[in-house]
């Protein structure tokens, strides 16, 4: 690679606990050897307005120095089978699909591939076929985005090649072209590879197809004979799985390379039916893309067991060499048997979210940010310039589809300590991983113990992961979840839990995990909502679970329900400040405010210049804010970017809450009490967390959050 990354890791797992092994991948271009070593980090930014960055060296078993070995990837995604098929000598061959392309892009496409024969879309767009050294085309360019059922043929006895292409679709077939070509001469009579959606033989693919292709089959005749049919491969069957069932003697069945989208409408699909679960008939396609892309499958350079007595904590695999350097993050849980003498405090740590927004490249990315950032000594790599390392589900693939699915098992440049995310805007403009470390930095300011446990663990044990903490608190940005995450904090809160929001915008897509491939995360953006992009009609049901996708707000679950408040407002990523709506001595919020005389709080921060901005929670009882609930405080004199989020609105002039607009561009700092001794308290503001480190840890924010923790964990 031309444009390859001198240093660059990752790990297979983002969080482990006692005695888990967590194996870090490297590739280097580099002559030399490069070192290893484990810090623990305590703050991710760069701005020197604020603690900068801060991270303590750990022994660890792995440091030391290491080979340099480059280490390639492969984007595309494909079927690929393991086993063979037998052609026999002297009968014919027809391969056959029904296909919707969508990028033409001037470069040969394989549909499907049987040895020396293959089911093209040349560059042009034109059907084509190949046959030995014999090259084929029907000259009459496909339509992007139209269903085509698409065949290749040959007759060995005429020396004969067919080219036949119909437009399809759910009201049935239209449309012929028919080109013949006499001359080919080329004995089948041999084990050859198949594949679908690519060539692949041996090593790397290549030809990977944009679109959907559905019902690819293999015929030992010149025409599609069921009786001498060798292999049809079902699409509808085993959805949620990475699996390619066959029908045929053949028994050739495959597997899934880089995750395509599965659960696609096909040729059959009429609106009738929206969950492929109800009518799989009509789901009967797969989406390839040349730029998928799931595990980049590097060989483990070294290893890292967890020891007993490692604190939960961020850390991350510093490797380096000469001015050449990476970090690769995680997180270190507590032992399941928990320990000695248990941390009052739980943080969430949201690696969904992180995942979700992994490499996103920003449309708005100008090269002259890194000046500033360099000044800084920030992370020096932006996912705009290196789209090759693959995409976050904030992009486009090539083809203009929406990326929906994403990944930690590749180098994630914006989850790396000292990654700036905005060239513009006051304070850090961090964003996540690094604007989540505000609050940890503020944690050891304050000598606050406390563990680590992320979404998986809450994912894979539900409320036992974070049983038995007196307070669960979350970072910055909780967006992201899945029922399973939900049902843990819900049920943590109401068995007495108490439960800090601290961020903006969470709790609000729906996401599902794949059942066999580690760390895939699925995000179907379904009809409302702030959407990067929006799905395909039909298209809103995961594939990997079934579920409908899209906002939790949807799916019957609003974030209101659950911490309070949910998302209501968004802008440019600046921050305003709150002004309090109680008494300092009110009877029973009052305290939250011990030793704060001010009306106004948080006008200052690291993100975005206040602690309220950005994205914007406000309180609503119609989506579920209980009745007890005390608004604490409001945001107000938010800039003129910030408008109502899309599911909100009604039409131009109408909203769903039937309130005056610029009334419900705030966010709310929220407290309630939960029956059974549980309490929540959020602050609806995902720029919070960036004022805490203000003033050296010295301001109204940082002493109100003091204040509730300090009530939380003393209960």
């Amino acid at each position: 690679m031309s444009d390859a990354i001198p240093l660059l890791g990752y790990s297979d797992k983002l969080s482990g606990r006692p005695g888990d092994v967590i194996g870090f991948k490297v590739s280097s271009y580099l002559r030399e050897d490069f070192s290893a070593r484990l810090v623990r980090i305590i703050s991710a930014d760069p701005n020197p307005d604020g603690p900068g960055m801060i991270e303590e060296e750990v022994p660890s078993a792995f440091a030391g120095n290491y080979p340099s070995r480059a280490q390639p990837f492969f984007p595309g995604s494909y079927v690929r089978f393991e086993k063979r098929l037998e052609l026999e000598a002297g009968r014919g061959l027809t391969l056959e699909a029904v296909i919707w392309p969508t990028l033409i892009n001037g470069q040969q496409q394989v549909v499907l591939a049987a040895g020396e024969a293959a089911l093209l879309l040349n560059g042009d767009g034109s059907l084509g076929g190949e046959l030995g050294g014999y090259r084929f085309s029907t000259d009459v360019p496909l339509k992007e985005r139209h269903w085509y059922r698409v065949r290749f043929s040959y007759d060995p006895a005429r020396k004969q090649v067919t080219l036949w292409q119909r437009v399809t679709g759910p009201t049935g077939d239209v449309g012929e072209v028919v080109s013949r070509s006499a001359g080919a001469s080329v004995d089948l009579g041999k084990e050859v590879a198949v594949s679908i959606a690519a060539r692949q033989v041996d090593g790397p693919a290549s030809g990977h197809f944009n679109g959907k292709i559905e019902a690819p089959a293999i015929y030992a005749s010149f025409e599609p004979d069921e009786a001498a049919l060798l292999a049809r491969f079902d699409f509808s069957a085993d959805i949620s799985t990475t699996k390619v069932k066959a029908v045929g003697p053949a028994e050739l069945h495959g597997n899934l390379v880089n995750l395509p989208a599965r659960g696609m409408t096909g040729s059959l699909w009429d609106g009738s039916e929206h969950c492929w679960r109800h009518k799989p008939e009509h789901y009967a396609a797969i989406h390839f893309h040349e730029d998928d892309i799931y595990d980049f499958g590097w060989e483990t350079d070294f290893s890292f067991t967890i020891p007993e007595d490692l604190p939960s904590g961020v850390y991350a695999a510093r490797i380096g060499s000469g001015e050449h350097e990476d970090a690769i993050p995680f997180f270190v849980c507590p032992s399941r048997q928990g320990r000695l003498a248990p941390a009052p405090l739980c943080v969430l740590v949201s690696t969904f979210t992180y995942s979700v927004y992994g490499n996103h490249a920003r449309p708005d990315f100008a090269p002259s940010w890194k000046d500033e950032f360099a000044r800084w000594g920030a992370y020096p790599h932006n996912p705009a310039e290196h789209q090759d390392y693959g995409l976050s589900t904030y992009n486009y693939h090539s083809d203009g589809s929406g990326i929906c699915h994403a990944s930690h098992r590749r180098p994630l440049f914006n989850m790396r300590p000292g990654y700036v995310t905005f060239g513009y805007g006051p304070g850090s403009r961090h964003r996540h991983f690094q604007a989540d470390s505000h609050l940890i930095a503020w944690l050891h300011a304050k000598g606050c113990d406390y563990d680590i446990v992320t979404d998986q663990e809450l994912h894979d044990d539900g409320i036992e992961a974070i049983r038995g903490y007196k307070a669960v608190t979350t970072g910055s940005h909780p967006e992201y979840h899945t029922a399973e995450t939900l049902d843990a904090l819900q049920g943590y809160r109401d068995a007495g839990g108490k439960l800090l929001y601290l961020g903006g915008n969470g709790f609000y897509w729906r996401v599902a995990l794949h059942q066999s491939e580690p760390g895939a995360i699925e995000i179907r953006r379904a009809e409302s909502g702030i959407r990067a992009w929006a799905a395909e009609p039909g298209e809103y049901y995961n594939a990997f679970d079934g579920a409908y996708g899209g906002l939790w707000r949807r799916n019957g679950r609003p974030p209101q329900a659950l911490a309070g408040v949910g998302f209501s407002a968004q802008g440019q990523f600046e921050g305003s400040y709150y002004r309090r709506k109680v008494e300092k001595d009110d009877p029973d919020v009052g305290w939250i405010f011990a030793g704060i005389n001010d009306e106004i709080l948080g006008d200052f921060g690291l993100s975005g210049g206040g602690a309220a901005g950005f994205e914007l929670d406000r309180a609503d009882p119609r989506l579920g804010t209980p009745d007890n609930v005390r608004v604490l405080a409001s945001s107000e004199a938010h800039g003129e970017t910030f408008v109502l989020v899309p599911e909100e609105k009604l039409t131009h002039i109408t909203n769903w809450p039937n309130e005056p607009e610029q009334d419900l561009l705030r966010a709310d700092m929220i407290y309630f009490d939960v029956p059974g001794g549980g309490a929540v308290f959020s602050t609806g503001s995902i720029t919070f967390c960036g004022s805490l480190p203000w003033n050296n840890f010295d301001n109204n924010i940082s002493t109100l959050l003091g204040n509730v923790l300090d009530r939380f964990l003393s209960d």
